[in-house]
């Protein structure tokens, strides 16, 4: 688990249960969005049911489970090699529930993304996060976040065209 989290800024009471499902989350989130510890699949297995699924309604529609998810993330982070997760700005559980809103941020100073040459320039941006977690691992994960938004913040994009 890494040890140092974003702060929390608006969360609710939580029982020994939920607290322990949102330590599982956390430490999902802090892998998948690490450049440094997010070594793709490998990296998260152990926090994840052999079951698990990925529910993609706008974004990393190939990705069908959460480990897929951390495949995906890693070549967003060979190109954004700064990106991390400022903050988690809401955090609720209960019953094997758990819904977050974060505030991430980082810059396309790594390696090319899809021909593109890194800029530097830099992009922030909210998303929410809904997991369900079963026994102690994370039996689904649905993302909902505005990539086109970041996309642009990058320099990915002309105008309203992916570039």
């Amino acid at each position: 688990m890494c040890d140092e989290q974003p702060p929390i800024k608006v969360s609710t009471s939580q029982s020994d249960e939920d607290k322990s499902n949102i330590a599982v989350v956390l430490d999902y989130m802090s892998t998948a969005y690490s450049p440094r510890n997010n070594k793709c699949r490998s990296s998260v297995s152990h926090l994840c049911t052999s079951d698990s699924t990925f529910t993609p309604p706008t974004t990393f529609l190939t990705c069908h489970t959460p480990l897929d998810y951390a495949n995906s993330h890693a070549h967003v982070l060979s190109a954004i090699a700064d990106l991390h997760i400022a903050s988690y700005d809401i955090v609720f559980a209960e019953g094997g529930h758990l819904q977050l809103r974060y505030s991430a941020e980082g810059s396309h100073c790594g390696e090319l993304h899809n021909g593109i040459e890194p800029s530097g320039r830099k992009a922030k941006w909210t998303a929410a996060a809904i997991f369900e977690v079963k026994d102690g691992k994370i039996y689904n994960f649905t993302k909902e976040w505005d990539e086109l938004n970041v996309w642009k913040q990058l320099g990915w994009m002309n105008g309203d065209e992916y570039t």
